[in-house]
């Protein structure tokens, strides 16, 4: 064909080969896999496999396969199979791994066996983040996402989903039985083989009736009252929409406010955020080298005791009160209204009238609450504000024992008045580009170990693209040798 640009002849025979290196530009990521995964050393990490034995078949090093893995994530590439056949047409693979091709089997059970060392080899990418002074403003966001695991909703068994599948097992055999005594009543060959069917079906159903009376008393017996088929560390989880909950996993993430780079991550399968402030604050602490460090987070993560876990280690939580009592659908003064004077230690009500401390109720509820009782016996009596008070004969307020640390809190958030704003703007994002790069099933993997495992090599890939976007390839490189 003339007048167009024509390939190379697939039969011409050159002097000499082409150079593979030839195929890889400067700048190509995959020259950075190579260096980050040089760079590291593998014993110290816990690497199976890092010094070879003696006899026995030759295995592959550990840098070889981990390189793939890593070139793998940041392609979008997770599956074993897949990267297989990618590393037997890919070019860049082929370079990367010196035409060497291992096995799906060789790349799941390198992942599945190394999952410690591979958690540990992600996390030396955030050192050197740390080492180019990315974290100096001290700030991170922290919030947690549900991603599906390996486990479909009807493997998942609760109690409820148990007694709900039983009515509906039940109330098929009734129909089935209707369907049956009208048949009886109708003799024909039709009819009889009508009746043959529906036997059959009604059998069937209570078989299936007796299986889920002993998943019931599975469910009963299990620690947590959920048994998952197919991934057993799996458990389901509600989401914001009605009718939309998943069974999977909770992750965690501490991502920086500046950069927006995942500092510190953690995957739990308990679907509350509520007990994770703490932890997480203190792994992002860790992980950034801060001395005192501002961890945002929504409401989602308000817990007292969580904010007292902080206090003292550095750990700044800043996370907005919830306002838990019925007092203002009523039209009723709120706790808010009350302005408490740490000096004098009493409350100041909107009539000015002053609530000191008072004894703990007798309610046996109450005894352990660590909670301070303040009310003013005489004021409330006669006062003009009573009917937008209390309907009761006095106002009482209650205060945690340990409400300073609360107060605190709440007063640099009145400092950050726009740090709800960076919260969501921060941690949200990398959320929804993760669960995009992974598709529809987030997790190919099984049980808590694993999903860990699996969540570091994605963390790693955001961050290296991250980081690439922030300084380009060549300059990483010579970050990462240096």
């Amino acid at each position: 064909m003339k007048r167009f640009i024509a390939g190379e002849d697939r039969q011409q025979i050159t002097l000499l080969p082409d150079c593979l290196d030839d195929y890889i530009t400067a700048d190509n990521p995959v020259r950075l896999v190579e260096v980050f995964v040089d760079e590291l050393d593998l014993g110290a990490l816990g690497f199976a496999g890092a010094v070879p034995e003696a006899t026995g078949r030759p295995a592959y090093h550990p840098a070889t396969l981990l390189k793939i893995y890593v070139y793998g994530y940041l392609n979008r590439v997770p599956s074993s199979r897949r990267l297989e056949r990618e590393s037997q047409r890919n070019i860049e693979l082929i370079w990367l791994t010196g035409r060497l091709m291992p096995g799906f089997k060789t790349l799941a059970d390198f992942r599945k066996d190394n999952g410690p060392a591979i958690q540990a080899a992600c996390a030396q990418f955030v050192v050197l983040c740390r080492r180019l002074n990315l974290f100096s403003k001290a700030v991170v966001a922290v919030d947690g996402s549900k991603f599906k695991a390996v486990n479909n909703r009807d493997k998942n068994f609760t109690a409820a989903k148990v007694e709900a599948r039983l009515a509906q097992v039940e109330a098929s055999i009734g129909r089935y039985l209707a369907a049956l005594d009208r048949a009886d009543r109708e003799p024909s060959d039709i009819a009889e083989a009508r009746t043959t069917r529906l036997n059959e079906k009604i059998a069937g159903l209570r078989e299936q009736m007796q299986a889920l009376q002993a998943m019931g008393r599975q469910v009963e017996a299990a620690p947590d009252g959920q048994i998952s088929l197919t991934d057993p560390d799996a458990r389901s989880m509600a989401t914001s929409g009605k009718g939309t909950g998943l069974v999977g996993y909770n992750v965690q993430a501490a991502v920086d406010a500046e950069h927006h780079l995942i500092v510190a991550h953690a995957v739990t399968n308990v679907g509350s955020d509520r007990a994770q402030l703490a932890p997480m604050g203190l792994l992002a602490q860790q992980a950034t080298g801060c001395v005192t460090l501002t961890v945002l987070a929504d409401r989602g993560y308000l817990s007292g005791e969580q904010v007292l876990a902080c206090e003292g280690t550095g750990v700044l939580p800043c996370v907005p009160k919830t306002l838990t009592s019925g007092h203002a659908k009523r039209g009723l003064f709120t706790g808010q209204d009350f302005v408490y004077d740490a000096e004098q230690d009493h409350y100041t009500c909107p009539a000015g009238q002053h609530l000191t401390k008072g004894p703990a109720r007798s309610d046996p509820r109450a005894e352990g609450d660590a909670m301070d009782h303040y009310r003013n016996l005489t004021a409330c009596l006669d006062c003009a504000l009573k009917p937008r008070c209390t309907p009761t004969e006095t106002r009482r307020v209650k205060r945690w024992v340990h409400e300073g640390v609360l107060d605190a809190m709440q007063a640099r958030l009145d400092r950050m008045p726009d740090a709800m704003k960076i919260r969501r703007q921060t941690v949200e994002h990398p959320f929804g580009t993760l669960k995009a790069w992974m598709g529809a099933t987030h997790f190919l993997t099984r049980t808590l170990a694993k999903v860990r495992t699996e969540m570091s090599l994605q963390v790693l890939a955001y961050n290296m693209k991250r980081m690439i976007q922030i300084f380009g390839v060549g300059p990483l490189m010579k970050a990462v040798r240096a």
